[in-house]
């Protein structure tokens, strides 16, 4: 399995980025996104299934980040709005063959397959 993860650069704080997750050849019954900024554990930022009956958002990004599938590329779309310097992190996205429910959605453990990551910078 091969998940691309991309769409990370630099940005100002209060503007915007958008992080693409593309699974090779199919699609995965839930997409997760996770970040890991330096000398920190990774920590969850949102899980969707891919039928988008279940998403599932961290309070520290609710109202500032979406998630959206690219149905053509197989594809999970984080976007991010209003960034912030604390949001500075490297983002991984992961998948799962299976259809987590809510709560296991911001489990490590939980997921199958992981990208290489994708660096994303805020500066203030």
């Amino acid at each position: 399995v091969q998940l691309q993860a991309s769409g990370g650069g630099l940005v100002q704080a209060g503007g915007s980025l958008r992080l693409s997750c593309a699974a090779s050849g199919r699609s995965y019954g839930t997409y997760g996104w996770f970040r890991q900024a330096p000398g920190k554990e990774r920590e969850f930022v949102v899980g969707t299934r891919w039928s988008g009956s279940t998403t599932r958002i961290a309070d520290s990004v609710k109202g500032r980040f979406t998630i959206s599938r690219d149905k053509a590329n197989n594809a999970v779309i984080l976007q991010m709005n209003s960034l912030k310097p604390e949001d500075t992190a490297v983002y991984y996205c992961a998948v799962d063959s299976r259809n987590l429910i809510w709560s296991s959605m911001a489990d490590n453990d939980a997921y199958d397959y992981w990208g290489q990551g994708t660096l994303v910078t805020v500066s203030s």
